[in-house]
């Protein structure tokens, strides 16, 4: 098996493409080894000492690391973890994790009338346009809820777009230009905590 490793914008994040598909639907991300528990990947990964956050998307796997471990010092345990991962034949994810691996979108609720069909514009422009791209950066983008009132769209940044010195510029530049541009109710994009 050959994984191949791909640097993100964010330095303490490293992506890894193990050349088969990693989570079929959706994405999850693992914060902490306590919520790595429904993964038997993700709490391998954890066990590597200096890594602080996994992410599955669709065909890869980002780790973070702490700022004060080096990747050459965790980068060939991290392949390993993967590999013996794959190899064991396990699952990524435990009995009943799987059914919960949706993207957990956070709406802020019930969506009707006009408020419904751009909170459908949104998402789809997400779906279609910036996930993608976000993706290829070892992250996802994920839509939280829409504010009618003031016109802002709050995100979940995730993978190794959360916390990048760059995200922030990915938010404002690139996502609400976008969005503003083809949903005018749009005003501001913010991200979600």
């Amino acid at each position: 098996m050959f994984i191949q490793t791909e640097a993100t914008p964010n330095p303490e994040v490293l992506k890894f493409l193990p050349g088969r598909d990693v989570l079929s639907d959706g994405s999850r991300d693992f914060r902490s080894p306590e919520e790595a528990g429904d993964s038997p990947l993700a709490a391998e990964l954890f066990e590597v000492t200096g890594v602080t956050r996994v992410f599955f998307g669709p065909d890869f796997i980002t780790v973070g690391k702490h700022p004060s471990v080096d990747w050459p010092l965790i980068k060939a345990p991290v392949l390993a973890a993967i590999m013996d991962h794959y190899t064991s034949g396990r699952p990524l994810l435990n009995d009943g994790a799987a059914a919960a691996a949706g993207d957990d979108d956070h709406d802020g609720g019930v969506y009707e009338g006009e408020t419904a069909q751009i909170v459908a514009e949104i998402k789809d422009l997400l779906d279609t346009r910036i996930r993608p791209a976000v993706a290829q950066d070892g992250g996802d983008i994920l839509f939280n809820r829409f504010d009618v009132d003031t016109g802002v769209v709050w995100l979940h940044m995730r993978g190794a777009c959360s916390g990048c010195p760059s995200s922030s510029a990915t938010l404002k530049q690139g996502v609400e230009n976008m969005l503003k541009h083809y949903v005018p109710e749009v005003t501001a994009v913010e991200q979600a905590l």
